[in-house]
């Protein structure tokens, strides 16, 4: 899945395009507004879901190397958030969906038809 489809096939858009944003190929989606959760997060060319509209979220994006950010239920950044995913070169989305139906979408754009096993379950 692309930036590209997401923007595309969600009703989303872009805040912030990173310099590669037409390139990147991202693998996994994280969705969660308590970062310390994502914090724990191993996975890469990953997607940060989240609704919690701050530079937190941005700095916990840079920490882990998440490609990009998605923001639900409409939220829009902080002019100071905007300034760092700039900064960072983070591609930075919104949408009105809820975090849940962002994530069925984002799922289906992934290839996910069936119920997901992680891990852990396996």
């Amino acid at each position: 899945m692309t930036f590209i489809e997401v923007v595309e096939n969600l009703p989303a858009h872009v805040v912030n395009k990173s310099t590669d944003f037409s390139g990147i190929t991202l693998r996994h989606v994280v969705a969660g507004d308590l970062m310390s959760d994502v914090l724990v997060t191993d996975y890469e060319d990953l997607l940060i879901v989240t609704s919690l509209a701050t530079e937190q979220t941005l700095r916990t994006a840079d920490m882990i190397g998440a490609r990009g950010i998605l923001l639900v239920n409409d939220k829009l950044p902080q002019r100071a958030m905007k300034d760092l995913a700039e900064e960072q070169d983070i591609t930075l989305l919104s949408t009105p969906l809820t975090m849940f139906e962002a994530c069925i979408s984002l799922g289906f754009l992934l290839g996910l038809s069936g119920p997901l096993k992680t891990e852990a379950m396996v």
